[in-house]
């Protein structure tokens, strides 16, 4: 793992900070899940935490502040048949300007096999005045995979206005697309992002992805969930959970309701 200005580890340069994160679970031959590989450096440590039954836990540490501007992060986890792993993290993400000129980025990369399971619910990312990042997620699903994953942004701190931030969100289910959208907020993301027809205003936002098998041959029916969330299937076995808030605190209740109603 290296984790660094360009190709130094452990240092810093105009061009930001390049740091690398990786997980790979697999069954431990006991009926749990072993963590083979759990390498992380710089701002990004990875510490297994106290798991009941069959699953691992890890939880991502913030070792340092960022992403600031010039930054390269990238977290991968690879979930093999018949693991299962529930990854969080201990603090809110905050995306803040650095002496680095340009955008930030936040790469992170998932796969999960055929009967492996995988919990992706970190904290929140928050978007910090003057800031600027682009954040991609990428799932590769096996036929059978398990999944959940939570996204959640706030855009800017208390009394803040907003950095600029970009998210994408790709999920492929066997090769074939199962869910791909982006969106742009902030100063310089194109025009209407504020509007009634995108955020209406709210400054929090938020996704749950939660994809079953059984949800193939029964689709949850789509329902709103209070005011500024609804409820959607997917085409496969998904279900999508996009939600408005005013804050981070009641879009987590919103998205925590979701998941009990979902099981």
């Amino acid at each position: 793992m290296t984790a660094g200005a360009a190709a130094v580890p452990g240092t810093a340069g105009a061009v930001g900070v390049r740091a690398v994160a990786r997980i790979g679970a697999r069954p431990d031959g006991r009926g749990g899940t072993a963590l083979p590989t759990l390498e992380g450096g710089g701002p990004l440590a990875l510490r297994r935490t106290r798991a009941g039954g069959c699953e691992a836990r890890v939880m991502l540490v913030g070792a340092m502040s960022g992403p600031l501007g010039g930054d390269r992060f990238t977290v991968s986890a690879d979930v093999a048949e018949g693991a299962r792993l529930h990854v969080g993290s201990a603090a809110a993400t905050i995306a803040l300007p650095g002496q680095a000129k340009g955008e930030a980025r936040y790469d992170v990369r998932l796969t999960v096999e055929a009967g492996a399971e995988l919990c992706w619910l970190p904290e929140q990312l928050i978007s910090a005045g003057g800031s600027e990042l682009r954040m991609t997620t990428r799932v590769e699903l096996a036929e059978g995979a398990r999944l959940t994953l939570r996204e959640e942004q706030v855009l800017g701190r208390a009394g803040e206005e907003p950095g600029r931030l970009t998210s994408r969100l790709t999920v492929l289910l066997g090769g074939q697309p199962l869910l791909d959208q982006e969106l742009s907020c902030g100063p310089g993301a194109p025009g209407g992002w504020d509007g009634p027809a995108v955020l209406g205003g709210h400054r929090a936002l938020g996704q749950l992805l939660v994809v079953r098998p059984q949800y193939a041959s029964r689709p949850v029916e789509p329902r709103l969930l209070g005011e500024c969330a609804a409820l959607t299937p997917l085409a496969g076995p998904g279900a999508l959970v996009t939600a408005l808030a005013p804050d981070a605190l009641h879009l987590r209740r919103t998205l925590d309701e979701a998941l009990r109603s979902l099981g």
